[in-house]
Protein backbone atom coordinates (compact mmCIF):
# COMPACT_ATOMS: atom_id res chain seq x y z
CA UNK A 1 0.00 0.00 0.00
CA UNK A 2 1.42 3.04 -1.43
CA UNK A 3 1.29 7.11 0.25
CA UNK A 4 -1.30 7.87 -2.94
CA UNK A 5 -3.81 5.01 -1.81
CA UNK A 6 -3.58 6.70 1.85
CA UNK A 7 -4.58 10.11 0.65
CA UNK A 8 -7.16 9.23 -1.91
CA UNK A 9 -9.09 7.28 0.71
CA UNK A 10 -8.23 9.42 3.12
CA UNK A 11 -8.95 6.41 5.68
CA UNK A 12 -7.20 4.32 7.12
CA UNK A 13 -8.50 0.85 8.02
CA UNK A 14 -6.40 -0.63 11.19
CA UNK A 15 -6.46 -4.35 11.92
CA UNK A 16 -4.67 -4.95 15.54
CA UNK A 17 -2.70 -8.14 16.61
CA UNK A 18 -3.43 -8.70 20.47
CA UNK A 19 -6.26 -8.02 22.19
CA UNK A 20 -3.72 -7.50 26.20
CA UNK A 21 -3.99 -5.11 28.64
CA UNK A 22 -2.30 -2.38 26.86
CA UNK A 23 -4.87 -2.32 24.20
CA UNK A 24 -7.33 -1.94 26.50
CA UNK A 25 -7.24 1.44 27.75
CA UNK A 26 -3.55 2.58 26.45
CA UNK A 27 -3.93 2.23 22.75
CA UNK A 28 -6.83 1.18 21.08
CA UNK A 29 -9.19 3.90 21.79
CA UNK A 30 -6.49 5.94 20.56
CA UNK A 31 -7.10 4.79 17.07
CA UNK A 32 -11.18 4.54 17.35
CA UNK A 33 -11.05 8.16 18.53
CA UNK A 34 -8.69 9.79 16.21
CA UNK A 35 -9.73 11.33 12.78
CA UNK A 36 -9.49 9.35 9.56
CA UNK A 37 -8.30 6.07 11.06
CA UNK A 38 -11.03 3.32 12.22
CA UNK A 39 -10.25 0.10 14.23
CA UNK A 40 -11.27 -2.66 11.74
CA UNK A 41 -10.38 -5.76 12.94
CA UNK A 42 -8.71 -7.49 15.63
CA UNK A 43 -6.96 -10.77 15.72
CA UNK A 44 -6.06 -12.85 19.06
CA UNK A 45 -5.46 -16.76 18.97
CA UNK A 46 -6.76 -17.23 22.37
CA UNK A 47 -10.37 -18.95 21.35
CA UNK A 48 -12.73 -16.36 22.13
CA UNK A 49 -10.80 -13.63 23.06
CA UNK A 50 -11.10 -11.63 19.50
CA UNK A 51 -14.37 -12.00 19.22
CA UNK A 52 -15.08 -10.69 22.75
CA UNK A 53 -12.95 -7.92 22.32
CA UNK A 54 -14.64 -6.41 19.55
CA UNK A 55 -17.98 -6.85 20.66
CA UNK A 56 -17.15 -4.92 23.89
CA UNK A 57 -15.25 -2.26 21.62
CA UNK A 58 -17.26 -2.09 19.12
CA UNK A 59 -15.34 -2.86 16.20
CA UNK A 60 -16.26 -4.65 13.21
CA UNK A 61 -14.30 -7.91 12.37
CA UNK A 62 -12.28 -10.72 14.37
CA UNK A 63 -9.57 -13.15 13.59
CA UNK A 64 -8.37 -15.55 15.19
CA UNK A 65 -6.03 -15.95 12.19
CA UNK A 66 -3.20 -13.31 12.40
CA UNK A 67 -2.52 -14.57 8.97
CA UNK A 68 -5.73 -13.75 7.80
CA UNK A 69 -6.57 -10.21 9.15
CA UNK A 70 -2.79 -9.25 7.97
CA UNK A 71 -3.74 -10.40 4.23
CA UNK A 72 -7.50 -9.08 4.36
CA UNK A 73 -8.05 -6.40 1.76
CA UNK A 74 -9.94 -4.07 3.81
CA UNK A 75 -7.15 -3.96 6.38
CA UNK A 76 -4.40 -0.91 5.04
CA UNK A 77 -2.25 -0.73 8.57
CA UNK A 78 -0.95 -3.26 10.83
CA UNK A 79 -0.62 -2.31 14.76
CA UNK A 80 1.01 -5.38 16.37
CA UNK A 81 0.50 -5.62 20.34
CA UNK A 82 1.88 -8.65 21.22
CA UNK A 83 4.89 -9.69 23.14
CA UNK A 84 8.18 -9.18 21.99
CA UNK A 85 9.39 -13.11 20.82
CA UNK A 86 6.40 -12.64 17.96
CA UNK A 87 7.00 -8.92 16.52
CA UNK A 88 9.72 -10.50 14.00
CA UNK A 89 7.39 -13.06 12.26
CA UNK A 90 4.34 -10.86 12.24
CA UNK A 91 6.13 -7.66 11.09
CA UNK A 92 8.00 -9.95 8.41
CA UNK A 93 4.16 -10.50 7.35
CA UNK A 94 2.98 -7.24 7.47
CA UNK A 95 6.03 -6.26 4.96
CA UNK A 96 5.51 -9.07 2.62
CA UNK A 97 1.62 -8.29 2.58
CA UNK A 98 2.62 -4.23 1.68
CA UNK A 99 1.15 -2.80 4.38
CA UNK A 100 2.23 -0.07 7.07
CA UNK A 101 2.96 -1.26 9.98
CA UNK A 102 3.30 0.27 14.04
CA UNK A 103 4.47 -2.03 16.37
CA UNK A 104 4.30 -1.92 20.35
CA UNK A 105 7.42 -1.53 22.54
CA UNK A 106 10.57 -2.30 22.24
CA UNK A 107 10.55 -3.41 18.82
CA UNK A 108 11.85 -7.18 18.96
CA UNK A 109 13.72 -8.98 21.55
CA UNK A 110 17.21 -7.78 20.45
CA UNK A 111 18.73 -5.59 17.19
CA UNK A 112 19.18 -8.27 15.31
CA UNK A 113 15.69 -8.68 14.82
CA UNK A 114 15.03 -5.05 15.21
CA UNK A 115 17.17 -4.80 12.61
CA UNK A 116 15.63 -7.20 9.98
CA UNK A 117 12.51 -5.34 10.54
CA UNK A 118 13.81 -2.29 10.05
CA UNK A 119 15.53 -3.46 6.34
CA UNK A 120 12.16 -5.30 5.22
CA UNK A 121 10.10 -2.24 5.61
CA UNK A 122 12.81 0.04 4.46
CA UNK A 123 13.34 -2.31 1.16
CA UNK A 124 9.83 -1.80 0.42
CA UNK A 125 9.40 1.99 1.54
CA UNK A 126 6.95 1.27 3.54
CA UNK A 127 6.12 3.17 7.10
CA UNK A 128 7.17 1.77 10.11
CA UNK A 129 6.64 3.12 13.72
CA UNK A 130 7.31 1.94 16.88
CA UNK A 131 4.92 2.90 19.97
CA UNK A 132 7.62 4.92 21.98
CA UNK A 133 4.13 7.53 22.75
CA UNK A 134 6.17 9.87 25.11
CA UNK A 135 8.22 11.25 21.95
CA UNK A 136 4.70 12.76 21.55
CA UNK A 137 3.62 13.66 24.82
CA UNK A 138 3.38 17.68 24.95
CA UNK A 139 5.68 17.48 28.14
CA UNK A 140 8.31 15.84 26.84
CA UNK A 141 8.14 18.05 23.57
CA UNK A 142 8.41 20.99 25.89
CA UNK A 143 11.59 19.65 27.73
CA UNK A 144 13.33 18.71 24.15
CA UNK A 145 12.55 22.59 23.27
CA UNK A 146 14.09 24.01 25.97
CA UNK A 147 17.24 21.83 26.35
CA UNK A 148 17.26 22.53 21.85
CA UNK A 149 17.19 26.25 23.34
CA UNK A 150 20.18 25.95 25.32
CA UNK A 151 18.71 26.77 28.74
CA UNK A 152 20.67 24.52 30.51
CA UNK A 153 23.94 25.07 27.96
CA UNK A 154 25.18 21.99 26.41
CA UNK A 155 24.43 18.73 28.14
CA UNK A 156 27.35 17.23 30.16
CA UNK A 157 25.66 13.81 31.96
CA UNK A 158 22.41 12.33 31.78
CA UNK A 159 21.64 10.42 34.76
CA UNK A 160 18.66 7.94 35.19
CA UNK A 161 17.84 5.87 38.50
CA UNK A 162 14.50 3.87 38.35
CA UNK A 163 14.27 1.47 41.34
CA UNK A 164 10.73 -0.37 42.26
CA UNK A 165 9.58 -3.18 44.95
CA UNK A 166 9.17 -6.54 43.48
CA UNK A 167 5.04 -6.77 42.60
CA UNK A 168 2.52 -9.33 44.30
CA UNK A 169 3.08 -11.76 40.69
CA UNK A 170 6.53 -11.40 41.28
CA UNK A 171 6.43 -12.71 44.67
CA UNK A 172 4.19 -15.19 43.59
CA UNK A 173 6.57 -16.76 41.53
CA UNK A 174 4.01 -17.41 38.83
CA UNK A 175 4.53 -17.37 35.05
CA UNK A 176 5.06 -13.62 33.67
CA UNK A 177 5.77 -13.41 30.17
CA UNK A 178 7.59 -9.78 31.16
CA UNK A 179 10.17 -11.49 33.24
CA UNK A 180 10.88 -14.86 30.96
CA UNK A 181 14.09 -14.01 29.36
CA UNK A 182 13.72 -16.09 26.07
CA UNK A 183 11.05 -13.70 25.96
CA UNK A 184 12.44 -10.45 27.32
CA UNK A 185 15.80 -11.07 28.04
CA UNK A 186 16.01 -8.13 30.34
CA UNK A 187 12.47 -8.52 32.12
CA UNK A 188 11.16 -5.11 33.40
CA UNK A 189 14.13 -3.63 31.77
CA UNK A 190 13.02 -4.66 28.48
CA UNK A 191 9.30 -3.39 29.20
CA UNK A 192 10.34 -0.18 30.86
CA UNK A 193 13.78 1.07 30.48
CA UNK A 194 12.96 0.90 26.94
CA UNK A 195 11.10 4.02 26.94
CA UNK A 196 13.41 5.74 29.25
CA UNK A 197 16.25 5.53 26.93
CA UNK A 198 14.49 5.72 24.10
CA UNK A 199 13.06 9.15 25.16
CA UNK A 200 16.45 10.17 27.09
CA UNK A 201 18.20 9.74 23.28
CA UNK A 202 15.28 11.44 21.74
CA UNK A 203 15.93 14.50 24.60
CA UNK A 204 19.88 14.37 24.17
CA UNK A 205 20.58 12.68 21.03
CA UNK A 206 21.75 9.28 19.95
CA UNK A 207 24.23 7.38 22.15
CA UNK A 208 27.57 6.44 20.56
CA UNK A 209 28.45 3.35 23.05
CA UNK A 210 27.27 1.30 26.23
CA UNK A 211 27.62 -1.07 28.61
CA UNK A 212 26.56 -2.78 31.39
CA UNK A 213 26.43 -4.85 34.41
CA UNK A 214 23.52 -7.06 35.05
CA UNK A 215 21.93 -9.42 38.05
CA UNK A 216 19.75 -11.24 39.37
CA UNK A 217 19.30 -10.83 43.12
CA UNK A 218 15.96 -12.25 44.25
CA UNK A 219 15.93 -15.39 42.27
CA UNK A 220 12.48 -15.11 41.27
CA UNK A 221 12.34 -15.15 37.41
CA UNK A 222 14.56 -16.30 35.07
CA UNK A 223 15.29 -12.55 33.52
CA UNK A 224 17.54 -10.22 35.63
CA UNK A 225 16.31 -7.54 37.87
CA UNK A 226 19.02 -5.61 38.55
CA UNK A 227 21.02 -3.51 35.67
CA UNK A 228 23.93 -0.84 35.72
CA UNK A 229 24.66 1.15 32.59
CA UNK A 230 26.67 3.96 31.53
CA UNK A 231 27.00 5.44 28.25
CA UNK A 232 28.52 8.16 26.04
CA UNK A 233 26.47 10.47 23.77
CA UNK A 234 27.69 11.54 19.62
CA UNK A 235 28.10 14.57 21.06
CA UNK A 236 30.66 13.86 23.99
CA UNK A 237 27.96 14.03 26.84
CA UNK A 238 27.82 10.74 29.12
CA UNK A 239 25.50 8.98 30.88
CA UNK A 240 25.24 6.66 34.06
CA UNK A 241 21.27 4.86 34.63
CA UNK A 242 20.22 1.88 37.04
CA UNK A 243 16.91 -0.18 37.42
CA UNK A 244 16.34 -2.62 39.90
CA UNK A 245 13.01 -4.44 40.42
CA UNK A 246 13.71 -5.64 43.89
CA UNK A 247 14.15 -2.16 45.72
CA UNK A 248 12.30 -1.12 48.86
CA UNK A 249 11.50 2.43 47.58
CA UNK A 250 9.88 2.85 44.39
CA UNK A 251 12.31 5.93 42.35
CA UNK A 252 12.07 7.25 38.99
CA UNK A 253 14.75 10.55 38.66
CA UNK A 254 15.83 11.66 35.11
CA UNK A 255 18.71 14.73 35.79
CA UNK A 256 19.87 16.38 32.66
CA UNK A 257 23.05 18.43 33.49
CA UNK A 258 24.10 21.11 31.67
CA UNK A 259 26.25 24.04 31.37
CA UNK A 260 24.80 26.32 32.76
CA UNK A 261 21.79 24.50 34.90
CA UNK A 262 19.84 21.19 35.33
CA UNK A 263 16.95 19.73 34.23
CA UNK A 264 14.89 17.17 36.48
CA UNK A 265 11.91 15.14 35.83
CA UNK A 266 10.81 11.69 35.68
CA UNK A 267 10.15 9.06 32.79
CA UNK A 268 6.87 7.92 34.23
CA UNK A 269 5.36 10.64 36.77
CA UNK A 270 3.31 13.28 35.44
CA UNK A 271 5.44 15.62 37.88
CA UNK A 272 6.37 19.22 36.58
CA UNK A 273 9.59 19.22 34.89
CA UNK A 274 11.70 22.01 36.80
CA UNK A 275 14.61 23.58 34.58
CA UNK A 276 17.24 25.69 36.58
CA UNK A 277 19.48 28.14 35.74
CA UNK A 278 21.13 31.22 36.55
CA UNK A 279 18.01 32.97 36.05
CA UNK A 280 16.19 31.02 38.31
CA UNK A 281 13.86 28.27 37.89
CA UNK A 282 10.77 27.12 36.22
CA UNK A 283 8.68 24.20 35.28
CA UNK A 284 7.05 22.75 33.09
CA UNK A 285 3.62 20.62 32.92
CA UNK A 286 3.73 17.13 31.92
CA UNK A 287 -0.23 16.44 30.89
CA UNK A 288 -1.23 13.25 30.27
CA UNK A 289 -3.98 12.32 27.77
CA UNK A 290 -7.02 10.01 27.87
CA UNK A 291 -6.04 7.86 26.56
CA UNK A 292 -2.49 7.86 26.58
CA UNK A 293 -1.18 7.29 23.23
CA UNK A 294 -3.84 9.80 21.92
CA UNK A 295 -1.19 11.88 20.61
CA UNK A 296 0.67 9.68 19.59
CA UNK A 297 -1.46 7.69 16.93
CA UNK A 298 -2.81 11.17 15.92
CA UNK A 299 0.81 11.83 14.92
CA UNK A 300 0.54 8.40 13.12
CA UNK A 301 -2.50 10.21 10.91
CA UNK A 302 -0.44 13.70 10.39
CA UNK A 303 2.41 11.82 9.07
CA UNK A 304 0.50 9.33 6.76
CA UNK A 305 -2.23 11.98 5.44
CA UNK A 306 -0.34 15.12 6.01
CA UNK A 307 3.62 14.36 5.62
CA UNK A 308 4.24 15.31 8.94
CA UNK A 309 7.05 13.36 10.28
CA UNK A 310 6.29 11.12 13.23
CA UNK A 311 9.12 10.94 16.05
CA UNK A 312 9.23 7.52 16.52
CA UNK A 313 9.91 5.67 13.05
CA UNK A 314 12.08 2.83 12.60
CA UNK A 315 15.37 4.68 12.62
CA UNK A 316 15.09 5.91 16.03
CA UNK A 317 13.31 2.61 17.89
CA UNK A 318 16.08 0.50 15.61
CA UNK A 319 18.92 2.74 17.90
CA UNK A 320 17.58 2.34 20.79
CA UNK A 321 17.47 -1.45 20.55
CA UNK A 322 21.22 -1.54 19.79
CA UNK A 323 21.43 0.76 23.15
CA UNK A 324 20.01 -2.13 25.21
CA UNK A 325 21.81 -4.60 23.49
CA UNK A 326 25.17 -3.22 24.40
CA UNK A 327 23.74 -2.69 27.90
CA UNK A 328 22.69 -6.33 27.75
CA UNK A 329 26.03 -7.93 26.51
CA UNK A 330 26.82 -8.00 30.64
Amino acid sequence: MGDRKIVVANMIRWGMIGCGDVTEHKSAPAYQQTEHFELLAVSARTPGKAQDYAKRHGVPRWYTDADAMINDPHVDAVYIATPPDSHLELALKVAKANKVCCIEKPMAVNFAQSQQIHDAFLARQLPLFIAYYRRSLPGFIAVKQSLEANEIGSIRHVQWHYNRPPSALDLSEKYNWRTDKTIAPGGYFDDLASHGIDIITFLAGNIAQAKGLCSNQQGLYSAYDGITATAGFESGATASMSWNFGSYEYQDSLIVHGSHGTAKLSVFSDEHVTITNESGITTIAMPKPTPIQSHFVADLSNHLLNKVSHPSQGNSALHTSWVMDEILKC
